[in-house]
This record gives C-alpha cells, sequence and structure tokens, in this order.
C-alpha cells in the first residue's frame, strides 16, 4: 500500500521573530527599533501575512494527507521522502534554499507576502493551495523544469544550487587556483589568484550572475531557467608573473564542466548565499562545477 503524499511547509523565521529571539519581548523590541526611527507596527504586520498565509496552506491541505512543516534552518536535517510535495512559503530565495535538498519532489512556491518579492519562483497566492496541492500530487503535473548547478570534489563530496555555486576564499584573502573546462573549446588551464569563481543556472542570471554579467559587459548569451546550461565568471582575477586573465567567463553545456585546483591553504564552496553548508577544499583539491542531473520541478 502506498502512503498517502505529505505535505511539507517549507518556511523561515519572520524579522519580528528574530527581534523577538534578540531582545525577549515585544515592548523591548518596539523600543530598539523607535531609538532608530522605526517602527515595530511594519515588521509585525508582515509576520502576521506570514502567519495567515501559513494557516491558510494548511488549512487546504486535504484532509487524507499527511503534514508537516519545517524551517529554513532545520532543512540540511530534515529527510524529504518521494511522495512529499513541498510547499515554500514565503520569498523566492526560499525557494532557491529548499531546491538543494530535493530529488525531484514537486515545489509550489507561494507568496507570503505579495508585493515585497519579485514572484519569479514563489509565484501563486495562499487561496491558492487548495486547487494547487492535488494538481501537485497528481501524474502529469505541470511544471517547470529548473536546471540546478553542481560541485563535486575529488574526495566525493557534493553540493547542488539552483542559482549559483561560489568558489573562493571564506574571508577577504586572495583564492589561487588552476582553472580548467573540460569537454570545452578554449585554451588550456591557467593559474589564476582572484576573489573566488562563481558558476550558475538560468534562475541564477535574474540575481548575483547578472550582476557579474553587467559589471564586466560580457557578450555571453546567459541561459534561461530551464535550459541546461551554466554561465560562469570569475572574479576580480589578478594578472601577476605566475597568475594569468585569459580565462575569465565561459558557459558550459551537459558533460562539460569548470575543475578548479586549489592552491590556497582553504577555499569554500557553497550554494545560493548560504556559507554556513559549504565543501571545505584544501590546497591540492580539486572541485568541478557542472549541469546537476536533479532538476527542480517547479509547479506552475
Amino acid at each position: 500500500m502506498s502512503l498517502a503524499p505529505r505535505a511539507v511547509l517549507v518556511h523561515r523565521r519572520t524579522e519580528y521573530e528574530e527581534l523577538l529571539a534578540r531582545h525577549g519581548t515585544h515592548g523591548q523590541a518596539a523600543f530598539f527599533l523607535a531609538a532608530r526611527g522605526r517602527s515595530a507596527d511594519e515588521v509585525r504586520e508582515r509576520h502576521d501575512r506570514t502567519l495567515r498565509a501559513l494557516a491558510a496552506v494548511a488549512g487546504a491541505v486535504p484532509l487524507a494527507w499527511r503534514q508537516t512543516r519545517v524551517e529554513r534552518a532545520d532543512l540540511d536535517r530534515f529527510l524529504f521522502g518521494p511522495e512529499d510535495v513541498v510547499v515554500v512559503v514565503g520569498q523566492d530565495g526560499l525557494v532557491a534554499n529548499t531546491a538543494k535538498y530535493l530529488s525531484g519532489q514537486p515545489v509550489v512556491g507561494v507568496d507570503a507576502d505579495p508585493g515585497r518579492n519579485p514572484g519569479v519562483l514563489v509565484r501563486h497566492r495562499p487561496a491558492d493551495a487548495r486547487r494547487l496541492l492535488p494538481h501537485a500530487a497528481g501524474p502529469g503535473a505541470a511544471a517547470d523544469e529548473l536546471t540546478m548547478v553542481a560541485a563535486a570534489t575529488d574526495d566525493g563530496q557534493r553540493l547542488l544550487a539552483l542559482n549559483e555555486i561560489y568558489v573562493g576564499p571564506p574571508g577577504h584573502q586572495t583564492a589561487r587556483y588552476t582553472l580548467d573546462a573540460e569537454g570545452g573549446d578554449g585554451p588550456g588551464p591557467e593559474a589564476q589568484a582572484s576573489s573566488g569563481v562563481l558558476a550558475g543556472t538560468g534562475t541564477g542570471a535574474t540575481g548575483w550572475l547578472r550582476s557579474l554579467w553587467q559589471q564586466r559587459s560580457s557578450t555571453l548569451a546567459l541561459p534561461a531557467p530551464a535550459e541546461p546550461r551554466l554561465a560562469w565568471f570569475v572574479r576580480e582575477a589578478w594578472p601577476s608573473p605566475t597568475t594569468g586573465t585569459r580565462r575569465v567567463e565561459g558557459l558550459l553545456g551537459r558533460g562539460q564542466d569548470l575543475r578548479l585546483t586549489v592552491e590556497s591553504d582553504r577555499l569554500v564552496a557553497f550554494g545560493d548565499g548560504v556559507e554556513s553548508d559549504a565543501l571545505d577544499l584544501t590546497w591540492g583539491q580539486t572541485v568541478r562545477l557542472s549541469v546537476a542531473d536533479t532538476r527542480l520541478r517547479l509547479v506552475t
């Protein structure tokens, strides 16, 4: 007998909850903000809207289903099942934070605060949940299959991201490495010193990746979200007698990867801005960045 679907409601602590955790009471939090010319009312209103959105989505879960909730900080310890329907209630970035822990489960993005989010990934309103959840669990549910990026090290570590993966120093030091693109055209390996390398998807091309693309007036054609291609950029490459700047941007398709061999004491690789869940890379290690086999199924 197959299990009934389980609705997993993903959320994050609100700004108001963060303030209460820091200051203890509403009055103390309000005093803290008032002393800086700000009001707690707006923060409390956004908190209330988020709670109402969560309540509306929870109430829309079919009675025969199971349901649970997971906070963003606990995602790396939560076990998603194959029968799950994942409902992300919050901002676009929360969908990206969740995607790396999934393996093909359908995702419904619900905007908890319409008007404050671009709505690229949280495309639906809380009132849509009653219709969307049975649809998402059914066969042939309409969904966009969004490309993800993978990092894999030579000692078996692996990391997934929906927007981008950054490889570089954990602080403000210079990253030193040898860069090479396998499976593609272009010059051979190059020793580089930079502030890091970014490889991202078409979804990420609306954020950090685009800012690098614009900053250097790049002529690369950035990928679309569902296109199985990545764009990569080297940040602030430094020319010296031993390091070059010939290879500072490019595109990767399926079967191609970007390889970095570490020549610093320590570098890190993390995805979608989540530095707390990073791969540690030491001198001599190699990390490969490529199009991931896993894709995010975002219900339309």
